[in-house]
C-alpha cells in the first residue's frame, strides 16, 4: 500500500481525496491545506474521515523529526511553492495537477492568457514537482475546447474541474498499474508569470481591448481588470459581465428584444 500525502483546498480538491481514500492501494497519511484561509473544503472532508490535517511548516516540521514518512504526493491546486523535505522524502515523488497546458504555461495567469491570447483549446497538466516552479516532468495532459470570446477566468475555472479531477483519477490509476514508474516526458521552455506579473496584467491601458481584458480577469471576489481613479482601484465591468450575473431568470429592461 502506498502512502500518500494529500495536498490542497477547493472543492476539486476535496473530491479527488475522496477518490483517492477509496482505492484501495493507498494510505492517505495526511491533508496539506491552505492554513492561512478560514474556509477548506479539504479540511472538512479530512475531519470527516479522521485524517491528519496539517499545514506548511507543520508538515515540514514533522518531516524533519520523522512522524511524517509518504511515498507519494498528490497536489491539486496547491498554491504554494515545496522544498526541502516535500521534494526529498517521498520516494515516489510528488504529482501536480497544474490548470494549464505545459510547457507553455507556468505559474499563474494561465486562465488570463488562455482569454487574452484568444486560445481554442486549454488543459490541465499532471507533473512531477521538483525545485522549480511547474517545471517538473509531464505526466499526462488532458485538452478540451474552449471559447474564448465567451469566457471569463472564473467560467474557465469552473470547466476545468471536472478535467481535473477526471485527471487525476486517471493518474492515480496508472500509479498503481505501473507501481508508481510513470512514464513522463521533459517540461522544456515556456514561460513562468510570477503573481506580482499578474497582478500588474490587471491595469487597463492604452490600446487594450478593454472588454477582453474585463472576462480575462473576472474572478471575483478577487479584484479585476482596472484602473485607478482618484488613487482608488476600481474594477470595471461590462454588459457581458452584468448579464452574466443577472443569471438566466434575470432580466435588463434596457436591452433590446
Amino acid at each position: 500500500m502506498m502512502r500518500v500525502l494529500f495536498l490542497g483546498r477547493k472543492p476539486v480538491a476535496a473530491e479527488a481525496l475522496i477518490h483517492l481514500m477509496d482505492q484501495k492501494a493507498f494510505e492517505v497519511v495526511g491533508v496539506l491545506t491552505d492554513s492561512h484561509l478560514a474556509v477548506s473544503p479539504t479540511a472538512d472532508v479530512a475531519r470527516s474521515l479522521n485524517l491528519p490535517i496539517y499545514s506548511f511548516s507543520d508538515a515540514l516540521s514533522a518531516m524533519k523529526k520523522g512522524e511524517l514518512e509518504f511515498d507519494l504526493g498528490f497536489s491539486v491546486l496547491y498554491w504554494r511553492k515545496l522544498r526541502d523535505e516535500f521534494l526529498t522524502i517521498p520516494s515516489l515523488g510528488i504529482i501536480n495537477f497544474h490548470p494549464a497546458p505545459p510547457p507553455e504555461y507556468k505559474g499563474t495567469a494561465g486562465y488570463n492568457l488562455a482569454i487574452l491570447e484568444q486560445l481554442e483549446e486549454w488543459a490541465i497538466t499532471a507533473h512531477y514537482i521538483d525545485e522549480d516552479i511547474d517545471t517538473g516532468d509531464i505526466i499526462e495532459i488532458a485538452s478540451f475546447p474552449i471559447d474564448a470570446e465567451r469566457e471569463t477566468a472564473l467560467t474557465l475555472e469552473r470547466k476545468s474541474q471536472d478535467v481535473l479531477l477526471n485527471l487525476l483519477k486517471k493518474v492515480a490509476k496508472q500509479v498503481v498499474d505501473t507501481n508508481g514508474q510513470l512514464p513522463t516526458i521533459p517540461n522544456i521552455g515556456g514561460r513562468y508569470i510570477s503573481r506580482e506579473k499578474m497582478e500588474a496584467m490587471k491595469e487597463v491601458k492604452p490600446g487594450d481591448d478593454v472588454s477582453r481584458k474585463i472576462r480575462a480577469f473576472w474572478f471575483p471576489p478577487y479584484d479585476g481588470a482596472y484602473l485607478m481613479v482618484g488613487g482608488v482601484k476600481c474594477t470595471l465591468i461590462d454588459n457581458f459581465i452584468l448579464e452574466q450575473l443577472a443569471g438566466p431568470n434575470g432580466s435588463n429592461m434596457f436591452k433590446d428584444t
